[in-house]
């Protein structure tokens, strides 16, 4: 279970930091689906790897973040359908 939960934290790092890359450099942008959705499954699995290790202000600070990328895909998507 240990080394599932590092490969969650890791690959949670992974999409966090590409999605910052991407619309760094201009290849997505901050209203996208995409880099949205790397977003908010990047800190919901931060949220299994800091909830394991007990680091509570990490866990909270990726819940608020998740809960953001939900927000923003749902906005998104209700845009999507309404206009």
């Amino acid at each position: 279970m240990a080394i599932l939960v590092e490969v969650a934290g890791w690959l949670g790092a992974m999409l966090v930091l590409g999605a910052y890359m991407l619309v760094s450099s201009g290849r997505l942008t901050g209203s996208s689906a995409i880099f949205q959705g790397m977003n908010a499954l990047g800190s919901a699995l931060f949220i299994l790897n800091t909830g394991w290790h007990g680091a509570i202000p990490s866990m909270v600070l990726n819940i608020i973040w998740l809960c953001i990328g939900l927000f923003a895909l749902w906005h998104i998507h209700r845009r999507g359908r309404t206009g």
